[in-house]
């Protein structure tokens, strides 16, 4: 059973907005959208399979569609006939995959860093994430894992938060194999040569400076799309809606509530 919540309105006319987060699986996530969010939209936010409340193990095969099909679970017990997606990274890929497999159940799309096929700079940053778990330990693995989220001026800033996140993250660790097979999902990723299938009117974002996934890849998306938008940021790093939450929700409201 996949752990989900909503939030905001629940008037039967409210459109309903459902956020998906990367690697770390968390839905706590998108905390600095949910106040804007909450006052135009019934909002979902979960924890993947194998993270927090949901718990349990990655399926060792099922990739990114086996994800999207756990979103499927929660839209068939809210009675979903269409709803935005809005996804980070790994979240992204799943948005994708579902505007492939279930066309006409997404209305809007977002994909904040994301990629139609994972880039070989990607690859050298998985390998080194995982050369961390392996060799070093959780502890080590946790502790890296914000250098390739936010801006070394961000993280000095933030030094105490940064600190309360490492022992949240070590005390709730998703577990070595969960990490291993969700790493090997976004690896084995590709749509590339069927973005142009995709007909969702669709917002991508990208940083200049996010060091784990070029930005090259969402200026990809946004040309293979067939009805996308690109804003580059010019830093922000990979957790840009998090460094920058009101430029970015002030974007991300316009696009949702444009006709």
């Amino acid at each position: 059973m996949i752990y989900f919540e909503t939030q905001g309105r629940d008037e039967p006319e409210a459109e309903t907005v459902l956020l998906s987060s990367g690697l770390g699986g968390s839905g706590s996530y998108w905390a600095p959208q949910l106040e804007m969010l909450q006052k135009h939209f019934q909002v979902v936010v979960y924890d993947h399979r194998g993270t927090g409340r949901t718990g349990g193990e990655v399926p060792q095969d099922g990739g990114i569609s086996a994800m999207a099909d756990d979103v499927l679970e929660i839209v068939e017990q809210l009675k979903l006939e269409k709803f935005h997606f809005m996804g980070h990274a790994l979240g992204g890929l799943i948005g994708l995959d579902i505007a492939l497999r279930k066309p006409g159940l997404i209305d809007k799309l977002v994909l904040i860093n994301a990629w139609s096929k994972a880039d070989p700079h990607s690859g050298r940053c998985f390998d080194t994430r995982i050369s961390l778990l392996e060799n070093s330990g959780v502890e080590a693995f946790v502790k890296a894992q914000p250098l390739f989220l936010y801006p070394a001026v961000w993280m000095s800033d933030n030094a105490e938060r940064l600190a309360k996140d490492d022992a949240h993250g070590v005390a709730h660790f998703q577990g070595r194999d969960n990490v291993l097979r969700r790493i090997a999902a976004l690896r084995a990723f590709d749509v590339d040569a069927q973005l142009a299938n995709i007909p969702n009117r669709t917002w991508v974002i990208a940083t200049k400076d996010d060091l784990l996934v070029p930005y090259t890849r969402s200026v990809r998306l946004a040309e293979g799309l067939s009805d996308a938008q690109l804003s580059l940021f010019e830093d922000g790093a990979h957790a840009v809606n998090i460094v920058h939450p009101e430029r970015f929700n002030a974007e991300l409201e316009t696009f949702l509530l444009a006709s």
